[in-house]
């Protein structure tokens, strides 16, 4: 049944040319240069640190990695994080 609800979703979305992350729960990632990262549809912080954030994602997790990185806001599925970025991992 899940897997019929996931293919009727897609079709849906193709036919009402909807983006992917709202009709699949994915997440929506947004990085401005090395100094700004706004992450939507994230399930909860799992760690943070100045060096590292690692955010709880549906379907595997997401790994930042840098220095000065700062949380300016957090909400219950959206967080933006500010500092200099070096690198981004997703682990499915």
């Amino acid at each position: 049944m899940r897997r019929l609800t996931r293919k009727w979703n897609q079709f849906t979305a193709k036919i009402l040319d909807l983006p992917q992350d709202v009709v699949q729960d994915v997440p929506r990632i947004t990085m401005i240069g090395n100094v700004q990262l706004y992450v939507e549809n994230h399930r909860g912080v799992l760690h943070f640190s100045s060096e590292n954030l690692k955010l709880e994602l549906t379907k595997g997790t997401l790994e930042v990695f840098g220095q000065n990185l700062v949380i300016r806001a957090i909400l219950s599925e959206e967080v933006f994080i500010e500092g200099i970025i070096d690198h981004v991992k997703y682990l499915p």
